[in-house]
């Protein structure tokens, strides 16, 4: 399937991409910008970055489920974002009173 039609990536592509980057280190951050370097491509209208990145959770979370050797150690990616959120909060404006946000 295509995902990026801009640069004409499919599906099969970016899976590997990431596969290859957790070979390199399984528990390094993937993001979007990073498998498009590792494809020599760039970003140009971004539009296939939300599905990029569901690709990237999805390989992701398989990669490690593989590689565990005990499945009840395994954490879902999409929960432990989740949680961060939770623990840091998403109000918090970087750090700044409501009187000194710009936006």
């Amino acid at each position: 399937m295509l995902v990026c039609h801009c640069n004409i990536i499919t599906e099969k592509e970016i899976e590997n991409a990431i596969l290859e980057l957790l070979d390199a280190d399984p528990w390094h951050l993937i993001v979007p910008a990073k498998v498009y370097h590792h494809l020599a491509k760039r970003g140009r209208c971004c539009g296939c970055f939300p599905n990029v990145v569901e690709t990237i959770i999805r390989v992701t979370e398989n990669y490690h489920a593989r590689s565990a050797s005990d499945a009840g150690d395994v954490v879902s990616h999409l929960d432990r974002v989740r949680g961060l959120r939770d623990q840091f909060g998403s109000n918090r404006y970087e750090g700044r009173t409501t009187d000194h946000r710009a936006a």
